[in-house]
């Protein structure tokens, strides 16, 4: 019974900063929310209201019509692109050096994470210049390809100790049996990685669909333009369209809710699993 109160003391503290940070991080999406569904007149009223008086989907008819449909898109073509590009590289890079041995191999792969360190605004000019040169300005093979070339090195240590994990003898079963290495690769080794994959692809898509300066430097057209570069379209220089602006803030924000949900076990096993070498 003694021992009760500090265990029951320690739940309701651990309780209390879990709701503290849950409001922390829905409060302001809460506020988008209520704040898309009120008109022009309510959004800008003051004191300002949480709950709407009248509900209206006005702003998201609005955003829809103003080019906020094609920058969706755009984004979803290339997060999508980057994160398959990235995994593709990542997974084998990663097996690679889960089951070879050479001199400098941790060097190596120490100096290929410190390169997803580097801000991007410090190599911004020189990308921008690479893409000119190459014939890649105002494309989206140069921001996948950019996006792939900085995503890449968290995902090959995060799916390194998932390859360290799945046993050689599985593998060397297969080859047994027939399989090419590359096959045994491909349908033994990177099913038994699912839950890798998933954490590693859902952080490069949350990454890459949040990232703004690079799209904002690299591409110039707007029929070409990315959704966080587009909702700054509802900025303007007579003042902030906060209903639309938070309407397509909202939708931008499905996309990532409904990849995390339909994942979630494997995000998290992931997010657990390659932490031990097995």
């Amino acid at each position: 019974m003694r021992g009760s109160f500090p265990s029951k003391l320690s739940a309701i503290v651990h309780y209390a900063v879990l709701i503290l940070a849950s409001l922390m991080v829905l409060g302001p999406l809460a506020w988008g929310l209520s704040t898309s569904l009120k008109g022009p007149d309510e959004v800008l009223a003051f004191p300002p209201t949480w709950i709407p008086k009248r509900f209206t989907l006005e702003n998201y008819s609005g955003a829809l019509a103003s080019g906020f449909k094609g920058y969706f898109l755009n984004s979803l073509l290339v997060t999508v692109g980057t994160v398959a590009l990235s995994l593709f590289v990542a997974a084998h890079a990663a097996y690679a050096s889960a089951r070879l041995s050479f001199r400098g191999k941790d060097t190596l792969l120490f100096a290929i994470l410190g390169t997803g360190m580097i801000p991007a605004i410090a190599i911004l000019v020189p990308l921008y210049l690479l893409a000119v040169s190459l014939g890649l300005a105002n494309t989206y093979v140069a921001l996948i390809l950019i996006y792939a070339a900085w995503q890449t090195p968290l995902a090959l240590w995060t799916l390194r100790g998932f390859f360290d994990r799945v046993p050689v003898e599985i593998e060397e079963a297969g080859l047994v049996d027939g399989c090419s290495r590359l096959r045994a690769f491909y349908l033994i080794v990177m099913p038994l990685t699912a839950p890798g994959l998933a954490a590693a692809g859902i952080y490069i898509f949350i990454e890459t669909w949040n990232e703004f300066l690079i799209a904002v430097s690299l591409i110039t057209t707007d029929d070409k333009r990315l959704l966080t570069v587009g909702l700054y379209q509802y900025v303007t220089s007579f003042g902030v369209e906060w209903g639309l602006l938070s309407a397509a803030s909202i939708v931008s924000v499905i996309p990532v809710l409904i990849l995390f949900l339909s994942m979630q076990r494997l995000f998290v096993s992931g997010l657990t699993g390659g932490a031990v070498k097995g």
